[in-house]
Order: C-alpha cells, then sequence, then structure tokens
C-alpha cells in the first residue's frame, strides 16, 4: 500500500496539483466550502431528528428539502478530498490523524446507510408521533459525532502534513 501511495503522490497529476500556484488552494477551499454544505445541512437535520430545532416542521419534509444538498456538498468534499489525497498520499497514508479521519468518515457512512435503510422507513409516523423515537435521536446524535470526528481529525490532517 505504500508503493501504491507512493506512486499516486509522484504521479503526473498528484506532483501537478501539489506544486500548482493556485490548483491546491482551489480545491481545498471547495473541499471546505463542501464540507460546509454537506456536514452543514446535514448537522441541521440532525438538530432536528434530536428535537433541538424547529419542533414544528415535519421531519419528512425537512429531509426532503435538504438532503439533495447535502449529497451535492458529499459529493463536492469526496472529489475535492480525492484530489488532496492524490497530491499528497504518501504523506496522508502515513498520519494516525489520517487514518483516524477515514475511520471515522467509514463509520458516518455506515450511520447514514443505516438510517437511510433501516431507521428512515417510518419517517411519515415521526411527524405525528407525541415524541421522536430513541432510535432516531440516536441516529441523529451519532451522526454529529462522528462528523466532528471527521472534521478534528481532517484538521489535524492538514496541519500536520509536512
Amino acid at each position: 500500500m505504500y508503493s501504491l501511495c507512493e506512486l499516486i503522490q509522484n504521479s503526473q497529476i498528484g506532483t501537478s496539483i501539489r506544486e500548482s500556484l493556485f490548483v491546491f488552494p482551489i480545491i481545498e477551499a471547495t473541499h471546505v466550502l463542501a464540507l460546509g454544505l454537506s456536514v452543514g445541512t446535514l448537522v441541521w437535520f440532525d438538530l432536528r431528528l434530536l428535537g433541538v430545532v424547529m419542533p414544528d416542521e415535519p421531519i419528512s419534509k425537512l429531509h426532503r428539502q435538504v438532503m439533495p444538498w447535502a449529497v451535492l456538498g458529499f459529493v463536492l468534499m469526496f472529489v475535492s478530498g480525492s484530489l488532496l489525497f492524490w497530491a499528497n498520499a504518501l504523506k496522508a497514508y502515513t498520519s494516525l490523524y489520517f487514518r483516524l479521519k477515514f475511520l471515522f468518515l467509514v463509520l458516518a457512512g455506515c450511520n447514514a446507510i443505516a438510517f437511510e435503510f433501516a431507521t428512515k422507513r417510518s419517517i411519515q409516523s415521526w411527524d405525528s408521533a407525541p415524541a421522536i423515537p430513541r432510535k432516531v435521536k440516536l441516529a441523529g446524535l451519532f451522526s454529529i459525532l462522528l462528523w466532528i470526528a471527521v472534521i478534528t481529525f481532517g484538521r489535524a490532517t492538514a496541519y500536520h502534513l509536512t
């Protein structure tokens, strides 16, 4: 795996991204802005799942409104993150922070998949329920905590790649 990362990083594309005066900062800015779009809308939705914000807003309606934005942000974040990795693959691979970021990203993805394919099946009933089901609140709480970990270790990765 080390050799593969070395090959990726030292490729013409990796070197071009890393050494460009403008390309790397543009990709990095896109990554951070996409993170804000994706995680920002997800946290907003998760806070609704927890019952903290917009208690009168139907959860199913909010889900339909915010998820397209969250998905768009995630796609942009994934593409820009992949390009950032391409430019510094070897350094990222050897970074404990990057490995932790990746672990928590996978766990956040598992939480999202579990929500979309299992928990969300009864979303319509949450709109009229007297209380939000516990499993729904836990999904929202786990999402927030996992994304905090992803962002924390992502920033640590960026500041410790030298």
